[in-house]
C-alpha cells in the first residue's frame, strides 16, 4: 500500500511539473500575442497615417492641375492677344510704307 501511495505521489509531481511547463508555455504563447498584437495596432495607425497622407497629396496634386490648366488657359488668351496685335501693327505699319 505505501509502494502504490508513493508511485502515485510520484506520479502527481510529475504531472504537476508537467502542468507547470505548460502554464510558462502558454504565458510565453500570451506574451507573443500580446506583442504582435502590439505591432499590429502600431502598423494599422501606421497604414491609416499614410492613407490620410496620401489623400491629402492627391488633393494637392489635382489643385495643382488646375491650376496649371489655369495658367495654360491664360497664357493661351495672351498669346492670341498678342497675335491679335501683332496683325493690328503689321497693318498700320504696311500702309505707312507703301
Amino acid at each position: 500500500h505505501e509502494q502504490l501511495l508513493k508511485m502515485m505521489e510520484e506520479r502527481m509531481m510529475d504531472v504537476e511539473q508537467k502542468l507547470r511547463l505548460v502554464k510558462r508555455l502558454l504565458q510565453d504563447k500570451v506574451n507573443q500575442l500580446k506583442e504582435q498584437l502590439s505591432k499590429n495596432t502600431k502598423a494599422d495607425a501606421v497604414v491609416k497615417d499614410l492613407y490620410v497622407e496620401n489623400a491629402q497629396l492627391l488633393k494637392a496634386l489635382e489643385m495643382t492641375e488646375q491650376r496649371q490648366k489655369t495658367a495654360e488657359k491664360k497664357n493661351y488668351l495672351l498669346e492670341e492677344k498678342i497675335a491679335n496685335l501683332n496683325k493690328i501693327v503689321k497693318n498700320l505699319a504696311s500702309p505707312a510704307f507703301n
